[in-house]
Formats: structure tokens, sequence, C-alpha cells
């Protein structure tokens, strides 16, 4: 009887949580067509300049004729294989140096100020520079994107390895392991919510660094259109590719999460 109840209990409370994400879901559709809704009618009755503001109708018109006349998919992709590459290079290259650092203590106290430095550095000045010491290309504003996260990851990496709980690693000692068994036992498998956390903010700063690399030196991108577009006064493209850009950077955040779950 009282398992019954119980499991009564737990159906109404599952159920009970179901119903809130619904609402929640709704609420979120809601808010947006109520902003698109008031955007339309806004431009339509001439409360706003939509030369200026543009309007849903307007930017669903640009997305025809971009999609058709501009390869709109072809700079969408530009930026998205950017952004993956650059992403995806900063993960690999911050870990692998953030294990470095941690099997060598000398090596940690000698780089510490360089890479305090380097991630203090304001990441919109230095992509100039890479592009005119490594040429206007695709690598290089792939190099971009990496500049404005990579220093953060392994500062960030390299305090979660330090503040492993130390009673594990004894045990490792005291079971004759060396530091490479720390290394996959104890500390990379302590590290996994960081590593997570990290790819959910470097996924966006990736984003970031590879739209401020299109603007400097780019023919293709969205970061291209917005420059151009602002540039000709084709308004209607800046805000569009933005858009875009918003609709990219929650599915780039949706996949860290689906990944994440799958490794909880």
């Amino acid at each position: 009887m009282s398992h019954d109840t119980i499991s009564a209990a737990q159906a109404a409370y599952l159920k009970s949580c179901q119903i809130r994400k619904r609402k929640i879901q709704l609420y979120r559709i809601g808010i947006l067509a109520l902003f698109l809704g008031m955007w339309e009618l806004s431009a339509r009755m001439g409360w706003i300049d939509d030369f200026i503001f543009s309007s849903p109708a307007k930017l669903l018109s640009c997305f025809y004729h971009m999609t058709k006349e501009n390869n709109l998919f072809y700079h969408i992709g530009i930026t998205l294989f950017e952004t993956l590459v650059s992403f995806a290079l900063v993960m690999a290259v911050s870990l692998f140096v953030t294990i470095l650092l941690w099997y060598s203590k000398t090596l940690t106290d000698t780089l510490d100020p360089y890479l305090v430095v380097l991630n203090s550095l304001p990441k919109s000045a230095l992509a100039p520079l890479l592009i005119v010491w490594l040429g206007a290309t695709y690598k290089t504003i792939i190099l971009t994107g990496m500049s404005v996260a990579i220093f953060g990851t392994i500062l960030n990496l390299y305090i979660g390895f330090s503040e492993v709980d130390e009673e594990k690693i004894r045990l490792i000692k005291t079971l004759g392991g060396n530091r490479h068994h720390m290394l996959f036992l104890v500390i990379l498998p302590a590290n996994r919510a960081n590593l997570i956390g990290l790819m959910k903010s470097n996924i966006g700063l990736c984003l970031v660094g590879v739209i401020i690399g299109e603007f400097i030196a780019s023919k293709c991108g969205l970061g291209y259109l917005i420059i151009y577009g602002s540039q000709v006064f084709k308004l209607d493209w800046v805000i569009l590719s933005i858009l875009i850009l918003c609709v990219i950077a929650i599915g780039l955040y949706g996949g860290i999460r689906i990944l994440e779950k799958k490794a909880a």
C-alpha cells in the first residue's frame, strides 16, 4: 500500500514537472510571438522607421532574396565552419597545455604571468595584428576565434586540476600509481563538469571571435554581411545576419547541452 502511494506521488510530481516545462515553453513562445507582432505592427503603423528597424515581413522577404541572389547559406556555412573549428582547437589545445602545466610545476610558474596578461588583453586588439601578420584568410579568422577563449580556458582548467581532492590523489599514490594514473583516474573525471561548463561558454566566445575576424578582413561569412550591409545602408542584411547569429548561438549551445545530458 505504501509502495503504491509513493508511486502515485512520484507520478503526480513528474506530471507537474512536465506541465511546468510546457508552460515555460509556451511563455517563451508567447513572448517571442508578442515581440514579433508588436515589431511588425509598429513598422506598418509608422511608429518606427522600417528602413532603420526593418520588420519581420521585410526580413522574411530579405531572407528569401538573399538565399536566391547572395548565397546566404554559403555565408552561414563559412561562419559556422570557422566557429566549430576554432572551438574544437580551443578545447583540444587548452586541455593539452593544461595537462603539461599540471605535469610540470616549473612550467606553470614560468608561464603563469604570461597567461594572465594574455587573458587580460582585449581580444579585439589582437585580431588586426593577426590579420596583418598572417594574412586575411579563413585560417587567421579561426585563430582570431581561438584567441578570444583559449587563455581563459587554460587558466580555468588548471584551477580545476589544482582543486581536485587531495585524498583521492594520496590514495592513488598509496596504491602505487604514478602521475599518469592520477591524471586519467582522478583529475580528468573530477573535471568533467568543469570541461562541459567551459564548452558552454567557449562556443559563444569562439563565435564572437570569428565575427570580429570577419568584420576586419573577410569577403564571406555573416560578419562580412553585417559590415557590408552597414556600409551600403542595407540594414535588412544587418538585422537578418544578427538574427541568424542568434539562432546559430542557440543551436550550438543546445548541442553542448545535449552532450552534457549524454555524458551525465
